[in-house]
């Protein structure tokens, strides 16, 4: 068990922690009634309680000394990484990393250029715009497995057409048959009559009608990132997909020189939330896509294990015209994970 004041490990019948010489009113086997209680062990792979100042690394015994606010936290000595949960700091079972591919300057510089001033829209950016700063970090994000099934009701849109169709056609013999303009049955009075019970069944029954209502199902598996990092939320990917086919293990000696290795502050229960919430809105925003007369819908999301996955990024920030633009570039692949102010 672990001291309830410093956080040291201790022996589990210990009543005085030998280290700093607190009594453990809760977790030792002594009571005020002087009465032998039952010792509640923690579970193994708990490294140490959730207020401690320093831990021994599982990987290596380097010293860890948690800073304010971390909870995900990477050996500078041997790349271990721990993460701070509810009942204290354990080892992350699955830690990998992706390989730069973007590597030195002078490529972002030229991959940049050609992003900028992709489009009409973005002719001649490049030229006018001055590079501010430009730096590389690895960056942790939670990769969260989620798998959701989104039930919804959409007005079939050709069967839709087809009835609008027939309606009006109806209404246009009706036109002829009662009058229309200026002539028949009191100059289009019974017109009116019928285009109004004609069109009022095509809204009921009809034209956005339950009459022309289809389900639909989409299914769809994703491993969302969810960057580890608070002060890096506002470029927190929307609907960008890491190649997970190019991690490894993740190794320190792998690492390039000069590059810095983050920690994060953002647990991993609260990057499972923020993903389920973000999938279920990506699978609405899909669903829209292809229907746009949807009446109801439904997701359903089962989150699996996540991993930490620490990825080299790129930022990037530019001066334009009076106003910044900042790109967050993946190294690993070249991809663009945001652009801020590149409108």
């Amino acid at each position: 068990m672990f001291c309830e004041k410093c956080g040291n490990q201790i022996p589990d019948d210990a009543i005085f922690c030998p280290k700093c010489g607190a009594k453990q009113e809760k977790l030792s086997g002594g009571t005020q009634d002087g009465s032998q209680a039952t010792v509640q062990k923690d579970q193994q792979d708990v490294l140490a309680g959730p207020t401690v100042q320093e831990l021994k690394c599982p990987g290596c015994g380097a010293p860890i000394k948690p800073q304010f606010g971390e909870m995900v936290i990477t050996c500078e000595y041997c790349g271990t990484s721990v993460t701070l949960a509810n009942t204290g700091w354990r080892d992350i079972k699955k830690h990998t990393m992706l390989p730069v591919y973007l590597a030195s300057k002078d490529q972002v510089i030229a991959d940049l250029k050609n992003k900028m001033d992709h489009g009409l829209l973005h002719r001649h950016l490049e030229e006018e715009s001055r590079l501010e700063e430009l730096n590389i970090s690895y960056v942790p994000y939670w990769v969260v497995p989620v798998s959701a099934i989104t039930h919804y009701t959409a007005v079939d849109a050709a069967a839709e057409i087809g009835t609008v169709a027939a309606t009006a056609a109806i209404i246009g013999l009706a036109s002829g048959s009662f009058g229309g303009r200026g002539g028949g049955m009191g100059g289009g009075l019974g017109v009116g009559l019928l285009e109004g019970t004609m069109v009022g069944g095509m809204v009921g029954g009809g034209f956005g009608g339950n009459g022309n209502l289809r389900a639909h199902t989409l299914d769809s598996n994703y491993n969302y990132p969810v960057v580890a990092v608070k002060a890096l939320t506002q470029y927190q990917p929307r609907d960008y997909s890491f190649d997970l086919g190019k991690r490894v293990n993740f190794d320190s000696a792998k690492l390039p020189k000069g590059v810095k290795v983050l920690n994060g502050d953002v647990g991993e229960e609260s990057a499972k939330y923020e993903s389920k919430t973000n999938v279920d809105q990506l699978q609405s925003a899909r669903a829209h896509s292809q229907h746009h007369m949807i009446r109801s819908i439904q997701t359903q999301s089962n989150v699996g294990e996540s991993e930490l996955l620490h990825t080299p990024i790129w930022f990037a920030r530019f001066s334009y015209k009076k106003k910044n633009i900042v790109m967050v570039i993946d190294a690993s692949n070249g991809g663009v994970i945001n652009s801020i102010g590149l409108d």
